[in-house]
């Protein structure tokens, strides 16, 4: 109930009835400042009981058998994409994969602009620890991060009660908010400098294919570029 669906805006009962759609059991984790948590033996919780136990016993029959995996993918292939929730369901659809086949490393836009950062690293670990050999640089139509404003996302920190001190602070230790939180222009020719950036990464080998393309998001058509 603190993941941003209902929190402060429902009951724990609506919560679950829109987490269905994608949880096949869940677990409830109350904390101590919660001051109207029913009693364990409340029958308001005999519900949550009930899809819990049930959710179990599917699992207990095989139920979830066809997901079973490991930790390296099948197909040797990572990629990187951006989080749109358009993407969530269609991506991998449209390339027809399914659990256990690919590394998915999502962030905002789908690239990458720091040679050091999370996604940069995560390609590394998962070329030298999971056996990947081909890296897919996937980016889309319609993203938002696509003429992101740095100063209009500034304003908006502010406005949710950002001091301005911690931004003055960021910049006085050499960090370039502005660049950091600019988002590009062009969709296509950011995925081209990220396939430029891993291709010459200094820790990425030679051997490992690196290509870009982009995603109709209503589609799933995939353009190389």
């Amino acid at each position: 109930n603190h993941c941003n669906i209902t929190y402060g805006h429902g009951d724990m009962r609506d919560a679950f009835e829109a987490a269905k759609g994608q949880l096949d059991f869940v677990s409830v984790t109350p904390h101590a400042m919660w001051p109207d948590i029913p009693g364990a033996d409340d029958p308001r919780l005999k519900w949550v009981i009930d899809y819990h136990t049930g959710a179990f016993k599917r699992l207990r029959e095989g139920g979830y058998e066809k997901y079973r995996t490991s930790k390296y993918p099948d197909k040797k292939i990572a990629i990187v994409t951006c989080m749109d929730t358009r993407l969530v369901e269609l991506l991998p659809a449209a390339l027809g994969i399914r659990n256990g086949d690919v590394k998915i490393i999502k962030n905002a836009g789908g690239t990458i602009t720091n040679p050091f950062d999370s996604t940069m690293r995560s390609l590394l670990v998962a070329v030298y620890e999971l056996g990947v050999n081909e890296i897919m640089v996937i980016g889309h139509t319609g993203c938002g991060v696509q003429g992101m404003n740095a100063k209009e996302m500034l304003e908006l920190m502010h406005e949710r009660g950002v001091d301005e001190e911690h931004v003055q602070l960021m910049r006085h230790c050499g960090i370039d908010l502005d660049s950091w939180l600019h988002g590009f222009d062009d969709c296509g020719e950011a995925v081209k400098e990220t396939v430029d950036l891993i291709s010459h990464h200094p820790l990425m080998p030679k051997d490992v294919r690196t290509a870009g393309y982009i995603m109709d998001s209503e589609t799933g058509a995939l353009t190389a570029l």
